[in-house]
């Protein structure tokens, strides 16, 4: 990561609103590089965004670059479908601004340290740990894309830094998810078992 590429996404960012309408494909563009991980926090934030059909559709470009991943590549071709997904207006601009305040951010906080988390032995169990976020996003639970979403994106950064820290709290909110996703589970059987006595079932 570097200053000049927030400069960039900020500029982007602030261009014609009328022209405003971006890809995922263009926006990864932007970067001026196709790495998994970039490709991976950009999944993830527009996950954590309410655009409709937007998680189902990339939980399965998240399996794909776990996969990916998990087999040593650090760049994924986006299908045709994938890199077409295009935001609006309002969400592009909101989506270029909130990754380059992400990018200045992290370059304050995140330093290379405990990099045995993010040596590339250790990829298979980030590739796992990406299937599970990308399975919790595509299930439809209400909110349920933003803790795996952020979990992804604080994955991203933390091995584009190659900050262990960064990546522990990455699996402490990714955890929290899992256990939001458990309740909610439990929450939907309990209401159906009691609907089923409800109605003699």
């Amino acid at each position: 990561m570097n200053e000049g590429m927030a400069r960039r996404l900020r500029a982007a960012g602030e261009s014609d609103p009328t022209d405003l309408r971006l890809t995922l494909r263009e926006l990864l563009e932007l970067h001026g590089e196709a790495s998994g991980a970039v490709l991976l926090m950009l999944m993830a934030l527009l996950c954590t965004l309410p655009v409709a059909g937007a998680g189902t559709v990339l939980s399965l470009g998240i399996f794909a670059l776990a996969w990916a991943w998990m087999r040593g590549h650090d760049n994924l071709h986006l299908p045709e479908r994938l890199g077409a997904l295009q935001l609006n207006a309002t969400w592009t601009r909101r989506c270029l601004h909130s990754l380059a305040w992400t990018y200045e951010r992290a370059e304050h906080w995140l330093r290379p340290r405990w990099t045995a988390l993010s040596h590339s032995r250790t990829r298979v169990w980030w590739a796992l740990w990406i299937a599970l976020m990308g399975l919790l996003i595509f299930l439809p639970l209400p909110l349920g894309n933003l803790l795996p979403g952020t979990s992804l994106m604080l994955l991203s950064l933390g091995w584009l830094f190659r900050d262990g820290l960064a990546l522990l709290v990455s699996t402490a909110t990714g955890v929290v998810g899992v256990g939001y996703a458990v309740s909610m589970g439990h929450l939907a059987f309990a209401a159906w078992q009691h609907a089923g006595a409800w109605f003699g079932m």
